[in-house]
């Protein structure tokens, strides 16, 4: 008798516990199939100490190969799934298709950045769902603040050192909280005009920061958030965002170069085409995470509508917490499908939640037990740690370093701004030139938020070429004449998009075809850079 053949799709904290717990259960005896675009589970919770400098980017990336045994890694998307036939359909890194056969199927796909039909957002913010997105972040900030301490124009340098985020939950909580942290550790050695200092301005519409936890957890966000510097400011939200600034609801208009979107997220559009009932782009699937119709299909994790037993005629929320228990739940109950042992309903009542904040400070609630302080800062150190599958040494060994030694402020430059759009079902992954346009899938929700038809995912995973090497298809940046100038012969003013370019200061939103357009009169952020670079080579 042929051994059992389980695909699993995705790894994140509901496919990459489920892998586990099978690989652990079954020792060889199924093969076990696990479908990813990157070759690495990504500890979401820690992400904004690496966009602070505080985590290198490979401390939050597990090993998929060397922490899962008996797990076959296939590199890909999936963008199709054959309910009838059994089968996924997927694209690899390469851009060739593929099919995976399956017995049974766990469907893991996640989230991806909530977008809202506010104009500009798409074009001019960034989202913070995977690691490309916090290393561009990492890179920009620190841009900004090198650029604002070299401006003689107290407007331009005002604007560049002015980041808001939008969105007072957890992940946008973290950002403004480690932020503010990291830009004034920049500005100690790099001091800005007179009177100026970094100004971080956190958004959103509920009533208070963390609106979905307890209050006595969220006074004290917002208590460290002020004391800061941090600029809290909710029932307030985005009309309109341009590449100089953007408008609030009550009528103000923020100069910045920067807009961090973290307003929440939405189910993988995969599930969309897969022909189910959806609640709220969700896939539905019973207390026993199984697709209604298709026992052979489970579901779980961001992308599933799970029952709450707890709260009867609710489902569960989108978080890593119950992701990573139905992850367990799932690979018990696929086991028992198989006849070994008795499935189980999912059930689960929170815990209690912790919050960092940067520095000894961090809001936690474990057990209902309300904490703050440096306490509530080892609390929460404990429980990432507990809770990582792996690399806590080396986690550990950076938090040690960062406490003992000064934070190094550098640009990588490994991620421009257009290889990490907010538009995207794939924030995991970067944008490389000479890629096809996003399809379907790849567009997803669109600027209101809705997820979109499924198609194949069309992007490569290959790093950006170094140096002035001209790689095919990329964009080419604007020449100004200074450039012409060191450059001793004429060359023509190009441009990548006649659009405006994004406030960001990185490079044209993203590659295309070359047109030729009139310079621009206005300075830009992308003028500034290139004429650095160039009298970087030339020196």
């Amino acid at each position: 008798m042929s051994r059992p053949r389980i695909v699993i799709v995705g790894a994140g904290f509901a496919g990459y516990r489920t892998a586990r717990e099978l690989s652990r259960v079954t020792r060889n005896k199924a093969d076990i199939i696990l479908l990813n675009p990157t070759d690495y589970f990504l500890y979401l919770p820690l992400l904004p100490q690496v966009a602070a400098g505080i985590l290198e980017p490979r401390r939050v990336s597990v090993s998929l190969s060397g922490t899962l045994s008996h797990v076959r890694l296939v590199l890909g998307e999936a963008d199709g799934v054959d309910l009838e036939g059994r089968t996924v359909h997927y694209t690899d890194p390469e851009g060739d298709g593929g099919t995976l056969a399956y017995d049974r199927l766990v469907l893991a796909v996640g989230s991806v950045n909530k977008l809202l039909p506010i104009p500009g957002v798409a074009e001019h913010a960034h989202g913070f769902r995977g690691l490309p997105e916090a290393l561009y972040l990492r890179d920009h900030v620190t841009r900004q603040v090198e650029l604002a301490a070299a401006s003689d124009d107290p407007k331009s340098c005002a604007a560049r050192c002015t980041f808001v985020v939008v969105g007072a939950g957890y992940t946008g909580t973290e950002v403004a909280a480690h932020g503010q942290l990291y830009t004034d550790s920049l500005v100690r050695k790099q001091p800005l005009r007179e009177g100026m200092r970094p100004r971080w301005t956190l958004l959103d519409i509920a009533p208070r920061v963390l609106p979905e936890l307890d209050e006595r957890l969220s006074r004290t966000a917002d208590r460290v958030l002020r004391e800061r510097g941090v600029d809290v400011r909710t029932e307030t939200s985005v009309e309109e965002a341009t590449p100089t600034g953007v408008r609030l609801s009550d009528g103000e208009f923020i100069d910045t170069n920067t807009l961090v979107w973290c307003v929440g997220v939405r189910p993988d559009p995969l599930v969309e085409g897969i022909g189910r009932p959806l609640e709220r782009g969700r896939l539905l699937v019973d207390p026993y995470l199984q697709v209604p119709g298709h026992p052979e299909v489970f579901a779980c994790g961001d992308a599933a509508a799970v029952p709450d037993l707890e709260k009867p005629g609710e489902y569960t929320p989108m978080t890593a917490q119950h992701a990573w228990r139905q992850g367990k739940i799932a690979a018990h109950n696929l086991l028992a499908s198989f006849g070994r042992g008795e499935r189980r309903a999912y059930r689960h009542r929170d815990m209690g939640f912790t919050v960092d904040l940067g520095g000894v400070k961090a809001a936690a609630n474990p057990l209902g037990v309300a904490l703050s302080g440096p306490l509530a800062g080892v609390v929460t150190r404990g429980y990432h740690l507990a809770a990582m599958p792996g690399n806590r040494v080396r986690v550990a060994a950076d938090w040690l370093l960062d406490a003992v030694l000064p934070r190094q402020g550098v640009q990588l430059g490994l991620v421009r701004s257009w290889s990490v759009p907010l538009d995207t079902a794939s924030p995991e992954l970067a944008r490389v030139p000479g890629a096809p346009e996003p399809s379907g899938r790849e567009r997803g929700g669109a600027a209101a938020g809705e997820p979109g038809p499924t198609g194949p995912a069309e992007r490569q995973e290959a790093p950006e070429k170094p140096g002035p090497t001209a790689v095919p298809g990329a964009p080419e940046k604007p020449r100004t004449d200074r450039e012409r100038k060191s450059a001793n012969k004429p060359a023509p003013v190009k441009a990548a998009d006649p659009r405006p370019a994004r406030a960001s200061g990185d490079e044209p939103d993203k590659p295309g075809p070359v047109k030729k357009t009139e310079p621009r009169p206005r300075r830009s952020a992308e003028q500034d850079e290139t004429e650095q670079e160039e009298t970087e080579e030339n020196s």
